[in-house]
């Protein structure tokens, strides 16, 4: 019973059958944070508290005589109001199984939250189409996918080029993920992001002044907004290194040349002493330069692009896998690149400068 400012209860004995209430009595000020709706009359009462005209919700609530169903005779008969428009929407799929946190599955709500900028965790959500299952697994790929394809539709609204196929109306689906409603859509899509999985490869290795480096890729001085987004994909970057990043994206370059490196191959070695030719001429900048490079030296070697990649793993970090290596190499200085380059024991006829003896 309702008495204007306090509210009756009762802890009653037999509520449920998976405890025994206390059989207290009382009444107490719902106000202040003590008092909870239950979940059907909460719904109803945010849409009529927040003015909500549409929101979906799982299939799994909106099927016939539901969760929805209730809310929403809820709205009408309580609140005096039409309930918001319902756009039913499937599972979100944790390695193709339905996320149930109850049973362990996925990473909660508010650990998403947490993880993805709020721009980002709208637009994982509304790049595709509401009855299409959403597979999320941050302790995969997904993450530094779900940067790189924002950063995609955020240049393709701006009118700058990009690679691969868009999806249909890309300009609405940046323009609705976007948390503030006055935002440009092509001065927020013009804007400098830089790339994640460089940004997460980066804030690792010692003493490179990421600001500074953004900068360069830039080719200007990044605006206030910019250097807003810069640190909070650095943060972001910070937590899904530390809590859900997979191995490969760790890294920590070997400050001395290491051992595993003498389980190279000859043509693995001849294909290190060309690349430090190489680089020492173009002295590419960039990871997509580097990238390019790599793939160009390997092929005039004859070398596959895999065993190149392997070769350069186990001179920098020690090991057979790791980051895209174009990416790796253009976060260092060029200087320590090229000593560790030459640095490997050349193979059997080649000197180090990679001429044939």
């Amino acid at each position: 019973e309702w008495y204007g400012r306090e509210v009756s209860y009762e802890c009653r004995p037999d509520l449920v059958t998976w405890a025994t209430g206390c059989g207290n009595r009382g009444r107490v000020s719902p106000f202040g944070g003590q008092g909870k709706l239950v979940w059907n009359v909460e719904w109803a009462a945010r849409w009529s508290l927040l003015g909500v005209t549409i929101e979906g919700c799982g299939k799994d609530l909106a099927t016939r005589g539901g969760s929805r169903d209730r809310s929403d005779a809820i709205s009408v008969r309580v609140f005096d109001r039409d309930p918001p428009i319902n756009v039913p929407y499937e599972f979100l799929n944790i390695g193709g199984r339905k996320m149930a946190t109850s049973k362990g599955l996925g990473a909660p709500a508010h650990r998403m939250a947490e993880l993805l900028p709020p721009e980002l965790l709208r637009f994982l959500f509304l790049r595709h189409r509401p009855r299409r299952a959403l597979e999320f697994d941050p302790g995969g790929d997904t993450v530094p996918g779900l940067f790189d394809e924002f950063d995609r539709i955020a240049a393709a609204t701006a009118g700058l080029p990009v690679r691969g196929e868009l999806p249909p109306d890309p300009e609405r689906i940046f323009r609705a993920s976007l948390v503030d409603p006055d935002a440009d859509p092509v001065v927020e899509g013009r804007r400098f992001r830089p790339a994640f999985r460089h940004l997460a490869l980066l804030i690792q290795v010692p003493g490179v002044d990421v600001p500074a480096r953004m900068a360069a890729e830039k080719g200007a001085p990044l605006d206030e907004a910019e250097l807003a987004i810069l640190e909070q994909r650095m943060a972001v970057a910070r937590t899904w290194l530390e809590g859900f990043a997979p191995d490969r994206y760790r890294v920590e370059v070997q400050a001395v040349l290491p051992a595993e490196t003498t389980a190279l191959d000859d043509l693995q070695r001849r294909f290190l002493a060309a690349l430090a030719a190489a680089a020492d001429g173009e002295r590419p900048a960039s990871g997509d330069g580097w990238q390019d490079l790599i793939f160009r030296t390997a092929k005039a070697v004859e070398l596959a692009s895999g065993h190149a990649f392997g070769a350069l793993y186990l001179a920098f970090l020690g090991r057979p896998n790791g980051p895209r290596a174009g990416w790796l190499l253009a976060s260092m200085e060029h200087h320590l690149v090229m000593r560790r380059l030459r640095e490997v024991p050349p193979a059997a006829g080649v000197e180090a400068s990679g001429d044939t003896v």
